[in-house]
């Protein structure tokens, strides 16, 4: 095969692949360059989650009308001249690829007016060439209007999501610099309606309200006196200032600054996603920064709970690298253990200062070692109380829905052949450890793991009614006594709003209200217990990971998720009548021996292997 050069058309294509995935890809390098124009006002407006159409209009500083045929040509930038420019970028563009890509794979037109010309210029291109170019009147500023991106890439399009999807992708775009420029007005314009405006106010916490909810917000503490956000020449007054390195290099004894604001540990999240972070108001993904804003709240948060925080990390330009990414997420640090210890003191500083004892009015109290769960006398008393109650109280479970919330259904309708049983018959023994239920049965002994036996009754009880549609075919709901509203933030209104048919099909009651709130009304019957907002977020979080999934197997993750956040949990004391009924509705389960994750419930030991391990044999 001989080597030969690659087509232009084809090249340029290749390289907007690196740059623009997604409309929201666009969206963010558009709004970087209004933001670099020094831009206080920017507008985006998107069609069919910018598929159809994409503008982003500001009132920048604009283009001259002699230039604005070279920013769309590959490298043109004006924000680098020489190499070593690239020791201190201090601008969000810098390499001269964005309007280049994007305009190869779209068809474009720019209206743009230099603050210094009397007339703008207006140009229309198509694949990257320009098709026009005339004089027009414009105010002072750059209007891009993207429309039917990578319509010359039909591979590309394969793999984009629905229009709703990627319009939240978007609006997370819009919403992520408008906390890290408050003193900006962004405004988000979806099929004609106005989904999210910040107010341009300067202040970060009134952007918190609009992306997070008024609730939310009163739940978030500022880090570094104010919470927000300062340029190095104008230092807030409190601002955390972390000090001087010890010397790797001349420029870098600039103090560390770290702004923002952090939820407190009533805020919380399933995963990581929560935790936004800029770096010199450039958003950026970084391990080591999300892993120092968990670790600030060490002993804070139970497991597998994650804080929610928008931390703003400036330092000297220098100490910084940004030239790491082709789409600029990622950067490195000259120092990164000083910029981690810095965010970590911020974070742990600010939680522990606004952290308060909860009262008896609604709050949770905290729980110490006189909490029967936490020490032996106290776990005793706590036993005894429940086998004392007798059967009157035994299935009174705390704070979870019992056992006995999944009565038996038929394993098999009439007609059908008999399924022999999947589990001998098990005499129940006891409990170790609020975990495991013990049980005795012909081949030996069984060690059972109480949360994944009753998440394995729950899901199979959930499926035969579906299958045998007892009850219509309905899932058991919970209706709430008051409707609550659920802020799901830019990402997750897309993924709630895809995927409404499918909740709707495990028991919530969920409609749209507007941008990204919905109004949630009944609950799965199983999570009658639960905190209704807190279960729908994490389940919706957990959707995250299943974009590839088809819709029938979208709804059976969400009864699995289900049935997981409502099954009893470790650490949860189980009378004997309870005990016994568990073991009974596993004995009746079709797949008793793993949950429906794939964990197994239970473990076997032979008398065989006791024999030997006590020396008998």
């Amino acid at each position: 095969m001989s080597i030969q050069l690659l087509a232009p058309d084809v090249a340029a294509k290749i390289a907007a692949g690196e740059v623009v995935e997604r409309p929201a890809n666009a969206a963010k390098e558009l709004i970087e360059n209004s933001l670099d124009a020094g831009a206080t006002d920017v507008r985006v407006e998107m069609r069919e989650g910018g598929l159809r159409l994409l503008r982003v209009s500001d009132n920048g500083s604009g283009i001259p009308a002699e230039e604005a045929p070279l920013a769309f040509l590959r490298h043109a930038t004006s924000k680098l001249h020489s190499a070593e420019d690239l020791a201190h970028i201090g601008t969000f563009g810098f390499r001269g690829e964005a309007l280049y890509s994007i305009a190869a794979v779209s068809q474009c037109t720019l209206l743009t007016r230099h603050r210094s010309e009397e007339f703008g210029v207006h140009m229309r291109l198509e694949g990257g060439a320009v098709v026009s170019s005339s004089r027009a009147g414009a105010p002072v500023g750059t209007v891009i209007t993207i429309e039917h991106l990578f319509y010359n890439v039909p591979a590309r399009q394969k793999f984009l999501r629905t229009a709703t999807t990627e319009a939240g992708q978007i609006s997370a775009v819009v919403q992520r610099y408008a906390l890290a420029y408050p003193e900006c007005r962004f405004t988000l314009i979806s099929d004609g309606k106005t989904v999210f405006q910040s107010s341009g106010s300067g202040y970060l916490l009134d952007v918190l309200v609009q992306h997070y909810g008024l609730e939310n917000a009163r739940q978030m503490a500022p880090l570094g006196g104010q919470g927000e956000i300062t340029t190095p020449e104008a230092p807030l007054e409190g601002e955390m200032d972390f000090g001087a390195s010890t010397g790797v290099a001349e420029n870098l004894g600039a103090p560390v600054r770290v702004t923002g604001y952090v939820g407190l540990p009533s805020l919380t999240r399933a995963n990581r996603t929560g935790i936004q972070l800029f770096v010199n108001r450039r958003a950026v993904e970084d391990r080591s920064l999300t892993h120092a804003v968990v670790q600030a709240f060490h002993t804070l948060l139970p497991v597998g709970r994650f804080p929610v925080a928008v931390v703003l990390v400036e330092l000297d330009l220098a100490a910084v690298d940004v030239n790491v990414h082709p789409q600029k997420l990622q950067v490195r640090f000259v120092e990164e253990r000083r910029v981690f210890n810095a965010v970590q003191k911020a974070v742990r500083t600010a939680v522990i200062g606004h952290m308060h004892v909860p009262d008896r009015e609604g709050a949770q109290p905290v729980e110490d070692e006189s909490t029967p769960a936490w020490n032996a006398s106290g776990w005793a008393e706590r036993r005894a109380a429940i086998l004392d109650a007798g059967p009157q109280r035994a299935f009174e479970m705390p704070a979870r829905p019992p056992v006995s919330a999944a009565p038996a259904a038929p394993a098999y309708q009439a007609g059908d052949a008999p399924r022999p049983p999947a589990l001998p018959p098990l005499r129940v023994v006891g409990q170790v450890g609020a975990m495991y239920v013990v049980a005795e049965g012909p081949q030996g002994m069984f060690l059972i793991d109480q949360h994944a036996a009753h998440e394995r009754i729950l899901y199979e009880h959930f499926m035969r009614r579906r299958t045998y549609n007892l009850v219509d075919g309905e899932a058991a709901q919970q209706q709430l006594l008051q409707p609550e509203t659920l802020h799901a933030g830019s990402e997750l209104a897309g993924l709630v709003a895809e995927h409404l048919d499918a909740l709707r099909s495990v028991g919530y009651a969920i409609e749209p209200f507007g941008g990204d709130s919905f109004l949630l009304r009944a609950v799965p019957g199983l999570l009658a217990g639960d905190d209704p907002i807190t279960g729908l977020l994490d389940i919706v979080e957990s959707l995250r990971g299943g974009r590839n999934l088809a819709g029938e197997q979208y709804e059976a993750e969400l009864v699995k998720m289900v049935c997981k956040r409502a099954a009893i949990k470790a650490g949860q004391l189980l009378s004997d009548i309870e005990m016994q009924e568990l073991v009974r509705q596993l004995e009746e389960c079709a797949s008793p021996r793993t949950c429906p994750h794939g964990r197994p419930t239970m473990i076997q030991l032979s008398a065989g292997e006791l024999e030997k391990a006590f020396g008998r044999i």
